[in-house]
């Protein structure tokens, strides 16, 4: 999970992904949705110490399975 700059007033900023995902598979629109992140955090409530990071802020699961940690010098790929 990241956080960028909100793309809108009703944007969060943050986007979850598992970290698998293909440049093919990102580069298709039906593959990507917008949720609340209300709606995540019913599915992993782990997510919710974080939510209040600031923009820039990445973490991900440790072995892909452990508890959250910050990931240091995250650059999104650029669209």
């Amino acid at each position: 999970m990241y956080r960028e700059a909100a793309d809108n007033q009703f944007d969060s900023g943050w986007r979850f992904t598992s970290g698998y995902e293909s440049d093919e598979y990102m580069d298709d629109t039906h593959n990507l949705a917008f949720y609340k992140v209300n709606t995540i955090a019913n599915y992993d409530p782990e997510i919710v110490p974080y939510l209040e990071a600031p923009v820039g802020s990445a973490f991900e699961r440790q072995n892909g399975t452990g508890p959250f940690v910050e990931v240091h010098g995250f650059e999104p790929l650029a669209d």
